[in-house]
């Protein structure tokens, strides 16, 4: 299901109330690769539920550059929506998601294998709340920018 903050707040109280586990993860998510299910099948088999929070078109631009995203943030919000590991989407206009781990804070934050631990934006406040802050599997090989070389060449 596809979120607004306001939104995901009410679900956020339900899901503490039933005692359930709230995974929360973000990123791009432009060119969804086998990399990214891998990577979110694990995130979801931390806990009870998945949110996923996109960062928007022009978050993307900021971060990435010129020419990105591929995808506009809607149409990445809906394939990640269908994805059987996702429970939420939201999408994002900072350049960060910590203002909205502040409002959510969930249980696991997690990030693929090529963070730190120390680098995940938002660490202080889960840990800071009892919760845990993982690094997750890394898959070699799948990278948004390996497929958009690829398709360059």
């Amino acid at each position: 299901m596809i979120v607004d903050l306001k939104d995901f707040k009410e679900i956020r109280e339900k899901i503490k109330r039933e005692n359930n586990k709230l995974v929360f993860t973000n990123g791009c998510f432009d060119i969804l690769h086998r990399g990214h299910v891998t990577y979110l099948n694990e995130a979801r088999s931390l806990g009870d539920y998945l949110i996923v929070a996109v960062n928007s078109d022009e978050s993307v631009k900021k971060l990435k550059g010129p020419g990105r995203p591929i995808n506009n943030e809607q149409d990445r919000a809906f394939i990640l929506d269908n994805l059987k590991s996702v429970d939420y989407v939201m999408i994002f206009n900072e350049d960060t998601p910590y203002d909205l781990i502040k409002e959510i804070i969930p249980d696991y934050l997690v990030k693929g294998g090529d963070w730190k631990k120390e680098d995940i934006v938002g660490y202080d406040i889960v840990e800071e709340n009892g919760g845990e802050v993982l690094s997750l599997n890394y898959v070699n090989d799948y990278s948004t920018t390996s497929v958009i070389e690829k398709i360059n060449k």
